[in-house]
Formats: structure tokens, sequence, C-alpha cells
């Protein structure tokens, strides 16, 4: 007599059906993550930007109210909370500290 075999169903995913999946989510990683890193530095870049628009209004008003031009480093407008309640904010995009230009009166 021929021993019969039992059609049990097996669980679990073939190589092939894993090998297929982990190519399709490198292809995706592929394409999103270059768009990721490039959105991240260009919003940087734009409230780099915003920043220094906010500073340079910030400096024009302290040259209307005080009839002269605030230090190179900002502290005369950093340290009045008129002009800066929360203090100057960092460049975003190298943590740096925001400077005047002494000649143009304009943030670097």
């Amino acid at each position: 007599m021929v021993p019969q075999r039992k059609n049990t169903k097996r669980s679990g995913f073939s190589l092939l059906e894993l090998l297929a999946v982990v190519t399709i989510l490198g292809i995706i990683a592929a394409i999103i993550v270059p768009r990721v890193t490039v959105s991240a530095s260009s919003a940087k870049q734009k409230v780099r930007d915003h920043h220094k628009a906010t500073i340079n209004a910030a400096v024009e008003r302290y040259y209307v109210d005080t009839g002269g031009w605030p230090a190179d480093d900002l502290n005369d407008i950093a340290n009045n909370a008129n002009y800066f309640p929360d203090g100057i904010p960092q460049n975003p995009v190298d943590n740096s500290s925001y400077s005047l230009n002494s000649t143009t009166h304009r943030v670097n």
C-alpha cells in the first residue's frame, strides 16, 4: 500500500515573492528619499530668506526709531523686546547667527 500524502497548505511567502517586494520597496525609496532631502534643504533656505527679510525690516524700523543703525552683531535689536521678543532667530541652514553688513546695513 502506498502512503497517502495529506494536502496541507503551507503558509508563508516564497523567496521570489519576497524578492519582488524588496525590489519594489527599493525603487520607491530611490524615488522618494532624494525628493525629501531636497525639500528639507530648500525649506531651510526659504526660512533663512524669511528671517533675513524680517530682520531687515526690524533694522529699518530701528533706524527710524533711533536715528542710527544697530550694531553689526545686531545686539541692539536682539536685546530689545520691541523688535524681537523671543530674540533673533538662528540661521536654519548652518545654525549661525545673523550679522549686519556695515556698508549696506542689510543682513548677511
